[in-house]
């Protein structure tokens, strides 16, 4: 069991990393440098030997083992990243690099996501060091740059440099999963991620005839583009029932007492009521405009006009997505991948899943443990290069009304303590016996 240290520990660990800005505004302006640096010390302090390992000067990772009890068993990775997106200290309430505490909740940008994860790790790491305590599986601990852009410089750079130090795994587990999914009508839903739709970043180019505003021209590039965007953003895609997301349907239907009728998804969704805010993103692939560039004054017809797409697949819908987008973007517009990342799978019957279910119903046994699919995309994706299979598993017990899903990446991002203390303890045991 966490000590009373360890409850201590997680959020001044929490609020400290949030006071070290690792903004990532991409392409490569980030420096995770100092916040390596700080959990480094901490796990130093708890025994073990970290690596300080980077692709490009100031772009941090930490790496370090522990030994497990059963040499037989496979290793698990536990992994969790350092940098965050921006924040504007004018739109929040508390600044964003404070790390301020106020009224039991830490407040600032990575309080979700997910400086409180990396502050947890390190809270559990130090108790057992404390306690004489050795988990049965060798652990692998990775706090990592840059996921919140390429993950070139994080777990990109380690997985493809580095493998030999993730030795043995055949398991991962990171953000973002086992928080509290209030329903509103009393119920209280823990879903751990056992999947990701693929990330699919997308450069649209279309290129046409130059000429003056005033004269007609049937080969104007921004109209083409502008046709192309349109035709993505009004598409409705099929809806593709993977096997993560079966499952979900499967386990929320018995949750709500009603058939899981699979072949009327809309109907069944109507049936969860808020609960089908967990499923209803990974239903389909995705693909929404983001980013639209074109011209360089107003007289002036350009001969080339680019605009991006953040595109999204489910598992094995990688071809229906390359297909749909060559169909959508028409003869006259060009497309290819500005960033591309695979789709992952996770069993949902492995005894992985059965023990942090366990873990989630020893200190929450009111809620109700569901797996699902993340709309997005974790360092999950560059690790599964090595075979390692990953779960969204963060655990968080959230009061009614707080909006996890709404913070990520939001305003007045923040954590109660009360959170951060359930799961260190959710988090111990597991790792204690998984």
């Amino acid at each position: 069991m966490a000590d009373a240290q360890a409850l201590d520990e997680v959020v001044t660990f929490t609020s400290d990393l949030i006071r070290i800005d690792t903004t990532n505004r991409g392409g490569g302006d980030c420096r995770e440098r100092p916040a390596a640096e700080y959990a480094a010390e901490q796990l130093a302090g708890a025994g073990l030997e970290p690596l300080l390992l980077e692709r490009t000067e100031g772009r941090t990772n930490v790496v370090a083992r522990i030994e497990g009890s059963d040499p037989s068993a496979d290793a698990l990775l536990v992994h969790g990243h350092l940098d965050v997106v921006p924040a504007r200290a004018g739109d929040w309430s508390v600044h964003p690099f404070s790390g301020e505490v106020r009224d039991g909740v830490v407040w600032g940008r990575g309080a979700v996501d997910m400086k409180n994860m990396d502050a947890m790790i390190l809270a559990v790491v130090r108790a057992w060091a404390r306690q004489g305590v050795r988990p049965r599986r060798d652990l692998v601990i990775a706090f990592t740059a840059d996921e919140e852009a390429s993950a070139e410089d994080g777990s990109g750079f380690l997985a493809d440099e580095h493998p030999e130090l993730f030795e043995g795994c055949t398991e991962g587990i990171s953000e973002s999963g086992a928080f509290t999914f209030h329903d509103g009508a009393g119920r209280q839903i823990y879903p751990i991620a056992a999947g990701e739709r693929g990330t699919a970043w997308l450069r649209l180019s279309a290129r046409g005839r130059a000429g003056h505003g005033s004269r007609v021209n049937k080969e104007n590039a921004v109209t083409r583009l502008a046709a192309a965007v349109a035709r993505i953003g009004a598409h409705e895609w099929p809806v593709r029932l993977t096997p993560t997301v079966r499952a979900a349907l499967t386990e929320l239907a018995a949750v709500y007492g009603v058939e899981a009728d699979l072949r009327n998804v809309d109907s069944l969704l109507d049936k969860l009521g808020p609960a089908a805010r967990l499923v209803e993103a990974t239903l389909r692939n995705s693909a929404n405009p983001t980013m639209f560039d074109a011209g360089y004054k107003i007289n002036v017809i350009p001969g080339e006009a680019v605009a991006h797409v953040d595109g999204r697949y489910l598992p094995g819908g990688e071809e229906e997505f390359r297909a749909t987008m060559d169909k959508l973007t028409g003869p006259d517009v060009d497309w290819e991948f500005h960033h591309r990342e695979v789709a992952l799978e996770a069993p949902v019957d492995s005894p992985a899943f059965a023990a942090m279910r366990a873990a989630v119903e020893a200190f929450a046994p009111e809620g109700h443990v569901v797996p699902f699919c993340m709309p997005g995309g974790t360092d999950a994706k560059q690790f599964s290069r090595l075979g390692i299979t990953g779960y969204g598993f963060s655990p968080l017990k959230l009061p009614e009304g707080f909006d996890y899903h709404a913070l990520f990446h939001g305003v007045d991002e923040r954590v109660p303590v009360d959170a951060l203390h359930f799961g260190v303890r959710v988090l111990d045991r597991f790792l204690r016996t998984a």
